[in-house]
């Protein structure tokens, strides 16, 4: 019988990391939580004093970058995965880390069971994404291949991004492209941030002048 997959919890919320200890209690032959950071520092001295199997992140920890940490991890313990638990339904997220370093990208939806399951995937070598998102990003990457993509999607842009750039390269307010497109304006603003940085600018206007400039739209 295999050993339960040693696992360090990052989340930079008390309560998550309470959730997990819970949910991973219950499968204790299977999994061992060793450790929990709610910041990257202290990720970084407990993985590499216990050396984990699996490091389970989110992908925004307060002010500071999972990616960042995972970028980090991998590259001072090389032996240990890093798996992101997000609430980030972005298939661009999870281009993005795979580019890290990252073992696996699942959504913070995952219960139990699966989630002890696809820690043991990753534990053995596998590389495991959310089933949803898995199927997403092999649809646009069919879309790309037929030449049937969105403008901005050469930028890492999703489809919702790209209409977003378009209502704000229209002048609309937040309030207004929240309207126009049926989401909150939180959404909005989520996917105002998105856009943002991977048009590597940090506000509606130089974003506007990006879209101008690269002829995304007019």
């Amino acid at each position: 019988m295999a050993p339960p997959v040693r696992v360090v919890l990052v989340d930079d919320h008390e309560m998550i990391l309470a959730g997990l200890q819970a949910m991973l209690a219950g499968f204790a032959g299977r999994v061992r939580v060793v450790g929990q950071a709610q910041h990257a520092r202290e990720a970084i001295r407990l993985v590499t004093a216990l050396r984990p199997d699996v490091v389970l992140v989110d992908v925004r920890l307060g002010p500071e970058s999972g990616l960042d940490l995972c970028r980090d991890l991998t590259r001072r313990a090389s032996g240990t995965k890093v798996v992101f638990l997000s609430v980030y339904d972005d298939e661009q997220y999870v281009f993005e880390a795979l580019r890290a370093g990252a073992g696996g990208y699942l959504l913070k939806r995952v219960d139990g069971l699966e989630l002890v399951r696809r820690l043991e995937e990753v534990a053995q070598g596998e590389t495991v994404v959310d089933p949803t998102l898995a199927g997403r990003m092999a649809a646009s990457a069919a879309r790309l291949n037929r030449g049937e993509f969105w403008p901005g999607a050469d930028r890492g842009l999703t489809q919702r991004e790209s209409e977003v750039l378009s209502l704000l390269v229209a002048g609309l307010s937040n309030k207004a492209m929240a309207a126009r497109l049926v989401l909150s304006e939180e959404t909005v603003k989520s996917h105002l941030r998105a856009l943002y940085r991977k048009l590597e600018v940090t506000d509606r206007s130089a974003a506007i002048a990006v879209a101008l400039r690269e002829g995304l739209f007019r």
